[in-house]
């Protein structure tokens, strides 16, 4: 049977950081017989070529490929693309991990629409989401819709295509060998395919090698030849100029390295400063934000010193997103928010007013000798886009989807300046928030990110607990549930695991009421379901000397789903010198009992000896183990017994062959 992909993976010493790759690759729901893995070590000598042996020694179609040491994965690439048999090839790290279902769907949406080469959605949890995956695209361009901020090789790539391109990796190279790679790839292809709706792979953190500054910069001129082989003079061609501009040299040129080491600053610099005199124009700084043409400016004027100035003044910008109103309207999450880009010191970001509406941008630091021309430092219409952007995060996978948003910018006299902020709101539908299909299940963080004219920046959307109310969404029919961590961070829960769980998500709401001889503990309730829900317990603990435990039957009181939370009430009976079965001085872990299990609540309760009771933002705490755990810990110290333990786990988590 003709093999439809293959899966190239070069391999060095990866430990145990590869296990999960190979689980993945090995357990795709595509048939055995449809596609084949090739591994390519690259001289390792830390047991992964006999591991990989003994996977390829049970399974038909898993290739190990045992090559001399070269130092970079090129080598291994051309050589697995030499033995590849499958219709198309798919490029992958030794630490990252693939969907079960990934090949199978990309392969069908590759036949379908026959694409040169697909690039599958990719999730990186060290980076802010990529544009690119905001829709599907059956024929992207390789510019307008921004493939050149996707230039690792993890996509799908025709090997026809690739043969008849005699398309390969350059050996040795490093990461600008691999780019170049792939922009040849993008220019030469008739068909590009974005598949967005399906997440294929989970790209893990590579570590930065400390590269030469003059191997960079002669890669970085291979790479900018192909462009000229490619592409035509013209504004293409600039724009393509422009974003390694940007990424290869000036982001080089900032950043907490650059400002607090002198480590090879010098020759970085001497090095970056050649190639700009001789291929990077003074035109393309009108392609760059401001700030970067204030350092391609000190670059081309020889300024060292005022670049690490820049680069140390520009340290700790930040956004601020401030939360001013969470509701639901029609079983959607609404969520107002007003968003500003800060400078270090917390103040805001300043620009200076020039003719009728333009603005000027201001470097944070007087830099001597730099004085921007105003055509140069002009961010109006930079300004009159400034806008943000809202996305959600899934807080196991990282799986990330942008939210449809409405906003507007806003000027703002600030002393001698001028401010931007921008406010509007963002819309949370759990039907249609995954391209356009419904939210998995589990915790999703929401994020906001800014282009605020001279800067763009990220954070979590922050603020207090507004409105904790859950509901249930229209057509699924789902438990949504609105929550903050316990660092004020605003996130959702779709579907929570149970009526005690949807109950801790949002019990840093909880209050106290004293009344004489009592106190009532009111912790709100997202969502209580026709039913009325389970019977329920409020047991508190002291967390300090001796175990005490105080339990007290709790009345739910249903709310109006998406309007108004319903409420848990304890009433619990407190005296100043301790008795079984009261409340007394000193600190309390709140749990809820219910159907016989515990569960730790988001907050811990203080009595004073005054009588007086108050509620602390706190962790929640872990229900007291059962004897068996407290055996079993006590058997690990035993010499001999942990170590069979680990062993016995890694033979279970090993790769798991069918």
């Amino acid at each position: 049977m003709d093999v439809k992909v293959s899966v190239v993976v070069p391999v060095h010493n990866p430990g145990d950081g590869a296990d999960a790759c190979i689980r993945s690759v090995l357990e795709q729901s595509m048939a055995s017989d449809d596609y084949e893995v090739i591994f390519a070590d690259d001289g390792s000598d830390d047991g992964i070529q006999q591991r990989l042996d003994a996977v390829a020694a049970v399974r038909s179609n898993v290739k190990v490929l045992h090559l001399e040491r070269t130092g970079s994965p090129m080598r291994g690439r051309n050589v697995a693309l030499m033995v590849a048999r499958g219709e198309y090839v798919y490029m992958l790290g030794q630490t990252d991990r693939l969907e079960r279902t990934a090949l199978e769907l990309m392969y069908r949406r590759a036949v379908e629409t026959e694409a040169d080469i697909l690039i599958g959605r990719l999730v990186d949890d060290r980076k802010p989401p990529s544009p690119v995956f905001d829709v599907n695209r059956e024929r992207a361009d390789v510019v307008k819709d921004r493939l050149l901020t996707l230039l690792t090789p993890h996509k799908l790539f025709r090997r026809a295509f690739l043969d008849d391109e005699a398309l390969n990796f350059s050996d040795p190279g490093g990461r600008l060998a691999e780019q170049a790679f792939v922009v040849r790839a993008y220019l030469r292809a008739k068909v590009v395919v974005v598949m967005a709706d399906q997440v294929c792979c989970h790209v893990a953190e590579r570590p930065e090698p400390q590269e030469d500054p003059y191997v960079w910069a002669a890669e970085l001129r291979e790479l900018l030849d192909i462009i000229d082989d490619e592409v035509p003079e013209g504004r293409r061609r600039d724009r393509m100029y422009a974003q390694w501009f940007r990424t290869a040299v000036l982001r080089r040129l900032g950043g907490g390295a650059f400002a607090t080491s002198s480590l090879g600053r010098a020759a970085t610099f001497t090095t970056l400063r050649e190639l700009v005199v001789q291929r990077f124009p003074p035109r393309l700084d009108l392609l760059l934000p401001v700030q970067l043409r204030a350092r391609a400016a000190l670059l081309r004027a020889g300024r060292l010193d005022q670049l690490v100035m820049l680069a140390g003044a520009s340290q700790g910008i930040h956004l601020q997103a401030d939360l001013t109103d969470v509701v639901w309207d029609d079983g959607v999450l609404t969520m107002g928010l007003t968003v500003e880009i800060m400078q270090s010191d917390g103040t805001p970001m300043r620009f200076i007013p020039y003719g009728e509406d333009g603005l000027l941008w201001e470097p944070p630091v007087p830099l001597d000798g730099l004085r921007l021309p105003p055509e140069m430092a002009d961010v109006s219409q930079a300004a009159a886009r400034a806008r943000f952007e809202v996305y959600i995060r899934h807080e196991e996978t990282g799986v990330v989807y942008f939210l449809p948003v409405e906003c507007s910018m806003i000027r703002c006299r600030h002393r001698n300046g001028v401010r931007l902020q921008v406010t509007g709101t963002a819309r949370l539908d759990v039907d249609s928030a995954a391209v356009d299909g419904p939210l998995p299940p589990g915790l999703w963080e929401i994020h906001v990110r800014m282009y605020g004219g001279a800067q763009q920046a990220r954070t979590r959307v922050t603020g207090s607990p507004l409105n904790c109310t859950g509901v249930v969404a229209d057509y699924s029919k789902r438990l949504v549930v609105p929550w903050w961590s316990d660092r004020g961070e605003l996130g959702i829960c779709v579907e929570p695991r149970s009526f005690s769980e949807s109950i801790v998500l949002v019990s840093p709401g909880t209050t106290v009421i004293r009344q004489r001889k009592y106190v009532f503990v009111v912790v709100p309730v997202p969502y209580v379901p026709p039913s009325g829900g389970p019977p329920v317990e409020l047991v508190l603990r002291q967390t300090t000397g001796r175990e005490r435990e105080v339990a007290a039957p709790a009345l739910v009181e249903p709310g109006v789903p998406g309007q108004l939370a319903g409420r848990l009430i304890a009433k619990i009976p407190t005296r100043l010198a301790y008795r079984e079965g009261f409340l007394a001085p000193g600190a309390w872990a709140p749990f809820l009992r219910v159907d016989g299990k515990e569960t730790g609540l988001r907050f811990k309760m203080e009595m004073n000896r005054g009588g007086r009771v108050e509620i602390l933002k706190s962790a929640a705490a872990r229900p007291p183990e059962p004897w068996y755990p407290l055996l079993k810990r006590l058997a690990l110290r035993i010499p001999g017994v942990r170590n069979a333990v680990r062993v016995t786990k890694t033979v279970q988590r090993r790769y798991m062959l069918s």
